[in-house]
């Protein structure tokens, strides 16, 4: 790999930690938001996106569940995307790349994109059925505002995983007739 090749990879390694690192302070800041609602929702207003769902919970448990459940899975899964990302960015060897570990990790991070993905349209959807039943949250869209673009790039990954998965294929089969 040239110098150049080997600095942008370290520079994108490097923002994978940064990335990985802000979604799970989000996805711990959400998860902590979550039980203040619960036990002392006077708080709520002083915490992390002062998410304030207290009158959805206090009018409709089920949708307060519901709704903050597709939240915490949701930021959950962008952490588990990152973390899978950069334990493929650490492992990988680029002497021989068409390896059974990176085939995985390209299918896991195809998984989990789409994942976020399609929980994020039916999350959008189930918001909106909410609209309809006349509680209207105004800050939720920013959770869930980027499911179609999720749900493109995740079909796309996992083309480009079942690529890979033929070219470990076709190089184990090629390291046992040599």
């Amino acid at each position: 790999m040239s110098k150049t090749n080997k600095f942008v990879f370290w520079g994108l390694y490097i923002v994978a930690w940064l990335i990985f690192v802000g979604l799970s302070i989000e996805a711990g800041g959400l998860t902590v938001n979550f039980f203040f609602s619960l036990y002392k929702p006077e708080f709520v207003q002083n915490l992390y996106q002062k998410l304030d769902l207290t009158e959805m919970y206090n009018s409709r448990r089920l949708a307060f569940f519901g709704t903050y459940g597709f939240i915490l899975t949701i930021s959950i899964l962008k952490a588990c995307l990152f973390y899978t990302v950069i334990t493929l960015m650490h492992k990988m060897d680029f002497s021989k790349p068409f390896h059974s570990f990176v085939s995985r990790q390209i299918s896991k991070i195809s998984y989990y994109t789409l994942s976020i993905g399609l929980l994020s349209y039916i999350a959008r959807q189930f918001v909106k059925n909410l609209v309809h039943h006349s509680f209207v949250p105004d800050n939720l869209n920013q959770f869930w505002a980027d499911s179609q673009a999720f749900i493109l790039m995740g079909a796309v990954i996992y083309i480009i995983a079942t690529i890979f998965k033929k070219g470990v294929d076709i190089q184990n089969e090629n390291d046992l007739t040599v």
